[in-house]
């Protein structure tokens, strides 16, 4: 079942409790719901995650661990999801929201070197910005739909196939 997938890689939340990065969020953090791995916080904290991990925004994590409390989704999935663009990802990952950027645009892809320079920032604002922006937008919403759709309908059949088990050896011990 996803929910023992999942716990695997989950913090203990009473760790994330006594997290002091945390206490902004004060005693809303206390409401069972946003730590228990239900279908619904489950794939509702998968969405949010994958919709805010193609933000090109260095506070991806506190994004996704905000959007979570009101819509009740599981936080510490919900943030660790966001990792799915780290260091090793981001270019790969960015590169195709340019380029899904290009397409959608219409405009001809062009030919850039990464810098690690605030001057290159500014000057790709102007470049490479506009089709870059809208692409990690488009990716972000078809890519949090997707697997807040995806993992819902996994958890939805892996109960079945698990009620139906039981149902077979029922009828096998009878």
């Amino acid at each position: 079942m996803p929910k023992k997938f999942i716990r695997r890689f989950l913090p203990d939340h009473q760790s994330i409790k006594k997290n002091k990065a945390l206490k902004v969020f004060g005693h809303v953090l206390h409401e069972p719901n946003l730590w228990h791995l239900n279908r619904r916080s489950a794939s509702g904290a998968f969405g949010i995650g994958l919709f805010f991990a193609f933000w090109p925004v260095p506070f991806q994590m506190w994004l996704s661990a905000g959007v979570a409390i009101p819509f009740r989704a599981n936080i510490p999935l919900s943030v660790a999801t966001v990792w799915i663009t780290n260091p090793f990802t981001i270019p790969p990952i960015f590169y195709g929201a340019y380029k899904v950027g290009t397409t959608v645009l219409g405009t001809k892809p062009e030919h850039f070197e990464f810098q690690f320079s605030w001057q290159w920032v500014v000057e790709s604002i102007n470049t490479i910005g506009p089709a870059f922006l809208v692409g990690c937008g488009i990716c972000s919403v078809v890519f949090g739909l997707a697997g807040y759709l995806s993992l819902n309908w996994i958890w939805r059949f892996q109960v079945r196939k698990a009620w139906e088990r039981r149902k077979h050896n029922r009828i096998d011990e009878n």
